[in-house]
């Protein structure tokens, strides 16, 4: 078979996945369905381009650890900037075909749930957020065993020649990282000292602080479409979204701030 733009990209399956539940009844259901199937998509590159991020600090390569940073942090621009599309939906436009959803949330969405816990927010409860034996839930729980990209970032910097605490290196995986004088101080020397390893520091700053961004901007977009309205799907809606909102992933690069 001969490549053309249609066959490889497979565009007859992938623009007959949106079905709108109004059957095309109400219009922005479209635009709802298709920002969210984009979202997943980014989400998949996010996943993909973490694991190149993860081996990449694990083997102290610093070039190509910084290139793959500042992928990841072009694609969360872009995640934050289809919010601006989504809000051209009013409340109004968005209530006449949100009780077709029905138990449909992105509280749902397994893939951020596992960018999030490739980054390092580490929550034992996620799994459950998922049905049992779902392929969903296996993948939530096979990521949370995993080394995430700030245990990995520990280790490039054990890898060059900091004394990072062997246990902090063996911590359980699947717990939170706790904040850590000892790497504080490491962090501190890497700052005041040594420029090479300092970009890499702050290249986690900044994966950090482009995911709150993400959280802020979805969280004034929920606000501004439902209010005080329950989320579909079981959740609190804007207030758990808010409670997401300025929880660092890696409170020891945030913490050494007042020391600098």
């Amino acid at each position: 078979m001969v490549r053309t733009y249609n066959n490889y990209l497979r565009l007859d399956e992938l623009l007959d996945l949106q079905t709108p539940a109004s059957g095309g009844a109400e219009h922005d259901e479209m635009l709802f369905i298709v920002i969210h199937q984009v979202y997943e998509l980014w989400f998949k590159e996010v996943l993909h381009e973490t694991e190149l991020l993860r081996s990449s600090l694990a083997g102290g390569e610093t070039a190509r650890a910084l290139a793959t940073f500042k992928r990841i942090l072009t694609i969360f621009k872009t995640l934050v900037g289809q919010v601006d599309v989504l809000e051209t939906m009013t409340p109004v436009s968005f209530s006449s075909f949100r009780s077709r959803l029905d138990s449909a949330s992105g509280f749902q969405s397994a893939q951020f749930r596992r960018v999030e816990l490739a980054l390092g927010h580490r929550r034992p409860e996620v799994a459950q957020w998922m049905p049992e034996g779902s392929t969903e839930r296996r993948l939530v729980e096979e990521e949370m065993r995993r080394p995430s990209v700030y245990a990995c970032f520990l280790e490039f910097l054990h890898a060059k020649g900091y004394a990072i605490p062997e246990e902090v290196l063996a911590r359980d995986p699947a717990l939170p990282p706790p904040e850590d004088a000892r790497v504080q101080e490491i962090l501190i020397r890497i700052y005041r000292g040594d420029p090479a390893n300092r970009e890499i520091c702050e290249r986690m700053v900044d994966l950090d602080e482009g995911l709150q961004e993400w959280r802020y901007r979805h969280v004034k977009m929920v606000q501004r479409t439902i209010g005080t309205k329950k989320g579909t799907g079981g959740s609190a809606g804007t207030e758990y979204l808010k409670n997401t909102l300025f929880k660092p992933l890696f409170p020891d690069l945030w913490t050494i701030r007042a020391e600098l």
